[in-house]
């Protein structure tokens, strides 16, 4: 019983992890990446090891896809100027 549990917390451990890889938007991204630390979780949990399984879930589930959604949010990509607007000249000197 506790190896068919191992495999199947192995397995999504697996599959979490190809799902943060393969994400291109950073939010789906931090998603998939707190769903990849409940998998730790469990997995850690399945292997006996609670101390483990819950600093997983503070830090791989709730700190860390907060901190990249705040990073993407703070770097949003802002449109480029357009070459005649007056922002995109030098101002120049008197």
């Amino acid at each position: 019983m506790d190896d068919a549990l191992t495999a199947v917390a192995l397995l999504l451990v697996v599959a979490a992890a190809t799902l943060a890889v393969l994400c291109r938007e950073p939010v789906r991204q931090a998603a998939a990446l707190a769903l990849l630390g409940l998998a730790l979780t469990l997995l850690f949990l399945v292997l006996q090891a609670p101390d483990v399984a819950l600093s997983q879930l503070a830090v791989g589930t709730a700190l860390t896809p907060l901190l990249i959604l705040l990073t993407a949010r703070k770097v949003r990509r802002r449109p480029a100027e357009e070459p005649d607007s007056p922002r995109a000249r030098p101002r120049e000197r008197p």
